[in-house]
């Protein structure tokens, strides 16, 4: 098997990995709310329980990214994450009591830190040119497992039956669900994941033989033992098929030695001012879209009366706009630069924002009309997360070292974890003070949009030195 169809099976694995996190979170989200309140779980739990999830996952992202980053190896790390997916979903199923559930929760988020590594190997295996659409693929696969996983909950929502000594109802059944699928995930990566080589090791040791063979055509007459000098170039470009930073006169046991560490510097890497911009769009972004995710359970219940199958029909619909979001995003970025993406998805979210500060936190006009506004809110709130998702984390790719990529991203997943792990908490606590909670939100937004249109000149691509040449991304 080629490298290429080796590369396009493990896309293909990636994408099934993001949508099954899209549809566990899919299949839980509407029903855990009722799960806590039939466990006798104070309201607070619940900010607490989509909040452990991410807790774990700030912590495990960067210890995956730096195994990674260190190994060059991604399926081993997959493979072992996904194990706590598995154990987390079933304790979800047994669910005796909160304190288990707030437990399978942390349990399941340790496997989420393996994004880290899956985002570091995107990195290297992708053009610059090419990784936003890229990006915005596997982002767009979570969502598609968004949408589809208020299918599932149709016919889960009917189970009611005994395991053995477990209950399966349509609080516990997602758990045993999303266990048994990545379970069946295990199996998929075994026989399609590939740790396939860097595609710009390929194309620059294929550059080399094209640049020696010039060399020989214009000094033929000159020199001797060409067929020496063929084969040492081959041998270089196999070499670096392996491993991307070593040289050719390195043998795979001192290429498996380096470090990609050595001279390393945290502060130098992530103090730099467009990687902060980068992180706090990251943190503010992701802050308020899973603030209005715990917002609006309650608030659907209270004004609207939507159960567990109106909120997974809503959840359905917006899977539906994201995808759509994200295919657009990802033709976009082909045309315009990640930071011009960036700005606009900021002046959306911020108007979004607004709307809901104007129209949700004391409705007025009747049931149409608020459900009306209701719906103009969660729409431009979900426009405008395709357009920041996309461009933040294609923009971070490209402001931070290759080489450490997996440990980068493991420290930007941490910082979306710490967002994600505080959004809920502030909105559980604020469900009846919606003014504080949106008017924090926004003003969060107009903080990280003036801090984009400040740094704009510096949110590109820097130019690289290769050879004693610079050249920019493009070559």
């Amino acid at each position: 098997m080629d490298n290429t169809r080796k590369r396009n099976l493990t896309f293909f694995t990636i994408g099934l990995i993001f949508m099954l996190s899209g549809i566990e979170y899919a299949v839980i989200l509407p029903t855990i709310w009722r799960y806590l309140q039939i466990l006798e779980a104070p309201p607070y739990f619940l900010g607490l329980g989509l909040s452990a999830f991410s807790l774990t996952g700030l912590l495990t992202g960067p210890l995956f990214g730096f195994w990674s980053d260190r190994s060059k190896t991604t399926k081993s790390i997959i493979l072992f994450s996904n194990l706590f997916e598995i154990a987390g979903n079933f304790m979800y199923f047994i669910g005796y009591s909160k304190w288990l559930l707030l437990c399978s929760r942390l349990v399941a988020g340790i496997g989420a830190g393996a994004g880290s590594s899956i985002f570091g190997f995107l990195t290297r295996s992708t053009l610059p040119e090419e990784r936003a659409g890229i990006f915005a693929a596997v982002m767009a696969c979570r969502q598609a497992g968004l949408l589809i996983g208020p299918a599932f909950n149709l016919f889960l929502r009917l189970c009611d039956f005994k395991l053995g000594p477990f209950v399966v109802n349509k609080y516990t059944s997602p758990g045993i669900f999303m266990c048994l699928l990545w379970l069946l995930l295990q199996f998929v990566v075994l026989v399609l994941y590939w740790d396939v080589p860097p595609i710009k090791s390929e194309e620059e040791g294929l550059r080399m033989e094209m640049k020696q063979e010039d060399d020989e055509e214009e000094e033929a007459p000159l020199i001797r033992g060409d067929e020496q000098l063929a084969h040492t170039y081959r041998a270089v470009n196999s070499d670096q098929l392996e491993d991307s930073s070593s040289s050719s006169s390195e043998t795979p046991s001192l290429r498996g030695a380096q470090n990609p560490f050595k001279n390393f510097s945290a502060s130098r890497e992530f103090l730099r001012e467009e990687v902060v911009v980068v992180l706090t769009a990251q943190f503010i972004t992701l802050f308020n879209q899973t603030a209005l995710e715990t917002m609006v359970t309650p608030l659907t219940q209270r004004y609207f009366s939507f159960g567990e199958l109106g909120n997974s029909l809503m959840y359905s619909l917006c899977g539906v706009e994201v995808i759509l979001g994200f295919f657009f995003v990802r033709w976009l970025s082909g045309k315009v630069a990640d930071r011009a993406v960036l700005a606009g998805g900021l002046v959306i979210c911020c108007s979004a924002c607004v709307w809901c500060l104007l129209f949700l936190c004391n409705p007025r006009g009747g049931y149409e009309w608020e459900l009306s506004a209701f719906i103009i809110g969660v729409f431009l709130q979900l426009l405008g997360l395709p357009f920041v998702a996309v461009s933040q984390v294609s923009l971070f790719s490209k402001v931070t070292a290759e080489k450490t990529q997996g440990f980068s991203q493991g420290i930007r997943r941490s910082v979306g974890g710490l967002a994600t792990i505080l959004g809920p908490l502030w909105a559980g606590g604020l469900i009846n003070n919606l003014y504080i909670m949106l008017g924090m939100m926004l003003a969060l937004l107009v903080m990280v949009t003036v801090m984009t249109a400040l740094s704009y000149e510096r949110l590109v691509e820097p130019r690289v030195v290769q050879c004693g040449q610079s050249s920019d991304s493009g070559g």
